[in-house]
């Protein structure tokens, strides 16, 4: 009787230890599909497409730490729709890979991920076909200067860009200043806020590229139902009121980024001749028809979309000129 319970013991031991390898096993497929997909959507060259090295990004910023934990699958992560991580993450990537010594914005500010801005990049890149001496202008660069960071950075292109509000020019040339190697970066204010590239392009100017991430909702209340859905589907706390952060110049404009973009086109017949390429992301698709019928009304020669992913958001940014 004992030698049975004894082998009967012994089964159902070799039984859990294989459940818990099989598991393990299970969980590391998982993990492995879940990089394998994000570096097949995300543009090849993004080098932000595999899993993030925590405790290499905790040395290097030891104020990420609070924000890390392990999820379900065993996973070292963050809260990706907590501004607050977002934001340490975004100081560690940058002092990683770019060697920044400061990047900061206020807790008001839009606070962008790096990848997803980077892949916007890498793709304006391959639009103009790997080109060397690039120079980049960005409509709207916010407090956090993402765009020309990472175009200066990254590409080693020239950067001008745009902003109408005054705290986020001065925290963007804050950045610059403490910087040295962002030091060619130039920021210029928009002086008139019904105004999108008038007063920003000099009559002296050439850009290859014009890059913007427009406000893509109508108003405030629209900024705010959205961001009330979010938090619910990631399950953030109530204090956390922007995903992303946010002030109202970023996040909305009368008639939405549907509106902003057909303003935009409007104004950039004014220099089509100083413009090589004029590009814009779009976030809703939806947006895209009409989008693309009033930049026809430009008569420019080429127009194009081009799609995005990474993970589970999918984007698109529209591209025209007329040279």
């Amino acid at each position: 009787m004992t030698k049975i319970i004894i082998k009967d013991f012994f089964i159902f031991y070799l039984f859990l230890l294989n459940i818990n390898i099989l598991l393990e096993l299970t969980t590391s497929i998982y993990n492995d599909y879940i990089w394998y997909r994000l570096k097949i959507i995300m543009h090849p060259q993004n080098p932000f497409q595999r899993a993030y090295h925590f405790d290499e990004l905790i040395k290097i910023h030891p104020d990420l730490k609070p924000y890390v934990f392990t999820n379900e699958y065993g996973t070292e992560t963050i809260k990706f729709g907590s501004n607050k991580a977002v934001k340490e993450l975004n100081k560690a990537l940058l002092k990683q890979h770019y060697q920044l010594k400061y990047w900061n914005i206020p807790e008001k500010n839009l606070c962008p991920p790096i990848p997803g801005r980077l892949d916007y990049l890498l793709h304006i890149n391959d639009l103009l076909e790997q080109k060397s001496d690039v120079h980049l202008l960005d409509i709207g660069t916010g407090a956090n200067l993402i765009y020309p960071i990472l175009g200066t950075c990254h590409f080693n292109w020239k950067c001008t860009a745009s902003e109408v509000d005054k705290t986020s020019l001065k925290n963007g040339q804050l950045i610059i200043d403490k910087n040295k190697i962002l030091e060619t970066i130039e920021l210029r204010p928009q002086q008139f806020k019904n105004s999108i590239l008038v007063n920003i392009i000099q009559t002296t100017d050439y850009f290859d590229v014009l890059v913007c991430n427009p406000p893509f909702y109508k108003n405030a209340f629209e900024a705010a139902k959205k961001n009330e859905k979010k938090n619910k589907n990631l399950k953030l706390e109530n204090t956390e009121k922007l995903n992303f952060g946010g002030e109202a110049n970023e996040l909305w404009y009368k008639g939405g980024e549907e509106a902003f973009i057909k303003k935009m086109a409007l104004e950039s017949v004014q220099f089509k001749n100083q413009v090589g390429w004029f590009t814009s992301l779009v976030s809703q698709k939806e947006n895209l028809k009409n989008i693309k019928r009033a930049i026809n009304k430009t008569l420019p020669v080429e127009v194009k979309i081009l799609d995005m992913e990474q993970g589970n958001k999918k984007s698109r940014f529209i591209a025209w000129r007329y040279q």
